[in-house]
């Protein structure tokens, strides 16, 4: 009894898979499916049944045992492993637990073989994970340049766009100035390497995906060939805008075109216009901002072909996005107000760093803007808070990119310009308008004023005569124009605003050009400046 409870506490210390090795060795139907106890009770039963016999002949037992492990020790070596560990279990109890032990070791061995090399092929997982991973943000942001490798068999495509820098990437746009689903990732090291800017004009290449790769977001730019229209190794050379002398404008972008259009013909007289101008068209609603921004951009593409022409629309209508694109022989840039604050401010950063880039090679670039509360009312709505609120809901951070963008209006004395003719909505009502308009009012160096009672009465271009004007407007015009301008001044200072307008326009009607209508108002006008009142104008021919 004492050796039965010893054999079965044994087999309790013995795990599941041995004891059904146990079993099917000796012979047990059904092992397979026996659960612990069963396996141990079935075990203890068939042994204690061999053991009793072979008590009485210990010896005998003991020499047959040694006979057959002499007779077994050939057929061992070659027989296969699975065989010896199913005939261990036919020794005799010492050598069955001898051999059980053995194959314990050698399972402990190999599953410490298994778990080295389980942890080696984790390790080696690990690190291929790390490495793809590096390789992966390498690709995205890093300045690794394996990305620019491209083999005999790779097939290149060309493509062209605006690059724009973000914080540790670029894209090159591809279709337009906004995100698109066909825009090429850039790496900062092509970026660094280049000294690429934003709102560089680049061309270059990127690999065409093969078949059964991975698809990627964003296709990598691997090669390029020009920038700004230069080769990239004269493109480093650039210099930076802000490293430019800027100059009061001394070029004059004349608008008059044609003796009917009276807008630009107004405009030339009363708020003369220069390369570098910064100027602004203060206007109330239903004024006719947007047609005298259609009329200057057409004269001035006509007037100045060389002139690289960008118009800016943000948060505007669709239908006069479309009327602009139509009429206007330019660049148009448009964000309508169905679209998020962040693409209106996109767009507007883009653009002005363009025009940045094309005057560091020394062009010529008009920028016409409509709004700039519009876009002052976009960065208050996109930027992030600074915690100080001015009047009118405006914060105090949000005014800085509109500035930032009006400012960059200037001559290079180096060479080239930039002109930025910016609209400002004026009487809507608006406490916030009012705040983004203070802020600007003395920021330009010209001011082309509309009045909305001049529009009401229907009376076109309604323009202030008396408001509107140019600073330092010496320097654009010869000494005798602006001696004549400055009688006609004096003539129309004398009249309200209606009636200057009106006696202005008809006497434009009257003749075929500015010079024209100049040329008779000197021989007119008396040269004194008091007492003269419209009837100096009524003896115009």
């Amino acid at each position: 009894m004492t050796e039965t409870t010893a054999q079965d506490k044994g087999l309790n210390s013995k795990l599941l898979p041995e004891l059904k090795t146990m079993a099917a060795g000796l012979g047990i139907d059904g092992a397979s499916g026996m659960r612990k106890a069963e396996l141990v009770k079935a075990i203890g039963a068939k042994q204690g049944g061999g053991r009793g016999s072979r008590s009485a002949s210990r010896p005998a037992g003991a020499a047959k045992s040694e006979s057959a492990k002499e007779e077994r020790a050939p057929r061992e070596e070659r027989a296969p492993r699975e065989e010896r560990e199913e005939r261990a279990p036919r020794n005799n109890d010492g050598e069955s637990e001898g051999n059980d032990r053995n194959d314990r070791g050698d399972r402990n061995d190999r599953s410490d073989r298994n778990d080295r090399n389980g942890r080696n092929r984790r390790g080696r997982d690990r690190n291929d994970r790390n490495s793809n991973g590096r390789n992966n943000r390498g690709a995205r942001g890093g300045d690794r340049d394996y990305d620019l490798e491209v083999s005999d068999d790779d097939v290149l495509l060309p493509v062209a766009g605006i690059i724009d820098i973000l914080d540790n990437y670029a894209f090159v746009r591809t279709s337009g100035y906004l995100p698109g689903p066909n825009d090429v990732y850039v790496s900062m090291g092509l970026v660094k390497r280049f000294s690429l800017r934003k709102g560089d004009a680049v061309t270059g290449q990127v690999k065409q995906p093969r078949e059964g790769d991975r698809p990627q977001k964003f296709n990598p730019l691997v090669r390029i060939e020009s920038i700004n229209g230069l080769e990239p190794d004269e493109a480093i050379k650039r210099v930076d805008f802000g490293k430019l002398t800027p100059l009061y404008p001394q070029d004059r972008l004349r608008l008059e075109t044609v003796p009917n259009n009276l807008v630009t013909r107004v405009i030339d007289l009363v708020a003369p216009i220069g390369k570098g101008q910064r100027g602004l068209i203060v206007s109330p609603p239903k004024a006719g901002k947007t047609m005298i921004l259609q009329n200057i951009a057409n004269a001035i593409a006509e007037n100045n072909p060389e002139v690289h022409l960008m118009v800016v629309l943000v948060d505007e209508r669709p239908e006069e996005v479309t009327d602009m694109q139509r009429s206007v022989k330019g660049e148009v840039i448009a964000s309508t107000f169905d679209r998020p604050a962040e693409d209106h401010t996109t767009i507007a950063e883009l653009a002005i760093e363009r025009a940045k880039r094309l005057v560091e090679m020394g062009h010529d670039v008009v920028v016409l803007l409509d709004s700039m509360t519009r876009l002052g009312r976009a960065y208050n709505l996109s930027a992030p808070a600074s915690g100080r609120i001015l009047s009118g809901g405006v914060d105090s951070a949000a005014l800085y990119p509109p500035k930032k963008f009006f400012g960059a209006a200037r001559n290079i004395e180096e060479g080239g310009s930039l002109t930025i003719l910016a609209t400002a909505l004026v009487d809507t009502g608006s406490r916030m308008d009012e705040v983004i308009f203070e802020e600007f009012k003395g920021t330009g160096n010209m001011e082309l004023k509309l009045d909305r009672r001049l529009a009401d009465r229907r009376i076109f271009p309604a323009v202030d005569v008396e408001a509107s004007g140019t600073r330092r407007e010496e320097i654009l015009l010869a000494a005798d124009e602006l001696k004549v301008i400055w009688k006609l001044r004096r003539v129309l200072h004398a009249l309200d605003s209606q009636q200057a307008l009106e006696l202005l326009l008809t006497k434009l009607r009257e003749t075929k050009s500015n010079l024209d209508f100049l040329m008779q108002v000197q021989k007119t006008t008396p040269e004194a400046p008091g007492g003269m009142g419209s009837d100096s104008m009524d003896n115009v021919d």
